[in-house]
């Protein structure tokens, strides 16, 4: 896939987090089959495009499926404040989306309300309870966000 001309895997920046940029390359690596983290199996590497720099950063995440759909939380372990990615996509909702060896363009869609916390007690915290100590951790609501694949 190509963005003005180039590769965008040519083009994306990994995180500076020393475990996010081990995780990406171990799934570049295998298509996601050998990723050293919990949730190997429920990851995809997330595209957005900087909101300030412009370039196309690449996200290992933790991803539910709901509805046909992935689903990911701006958790960020519970920090204060919201990771870069989800301020890039706030931005700029066109995404791509590489989940094993499927690559594609996304638009990610903010869940709010009723919807959000629905899924978030019937999907995120039952899959994955520690998503609800990061919850407890901070006191900004975790975003919930739809990745829907353009087709």
């Amino acid at each position: 896939m190509t963005i003005e001309g180039a590769n965008i895997e040519d083009r994306a920046v990994d995180s500076s987090r020393p475990h996010a940029a081990k995780h990406t390359r171990q799934y570049l690596e295998s298509d996601g089959a050998e990723v050293d983290h919990p949730a190997a199996g429920s990851l995809i590497l997330l595209y957005t495009t900087g909101r300030t720099s412009g370039e196309i950063r690449r996200t290992p995440l933790r991803f539910f499926e709901i509805d046909g759909d992935l689903v990911v939380a701006a958790s960020y372990g519970g920090a204060p404040k919201h990771p870069d990615w989800y301020l890039n996509l706030v931005e700029d909702s066109a995404v791509w989306v590489r989940r094993n060896g499927d690559f594609y363009e996304a638009v990610a869609i903010s869940i709010e309300g009723e919807e959000r916390d629905r899924l978030w007690e019937s999907t995120v915290v039952v899959t994955a309870p520690q998503f609800g100590d990061y919850q407890q951790e901070t006191e900004r609501t975790i975003p919930l966000v739809r990745l829907v694949r353009r087709d």
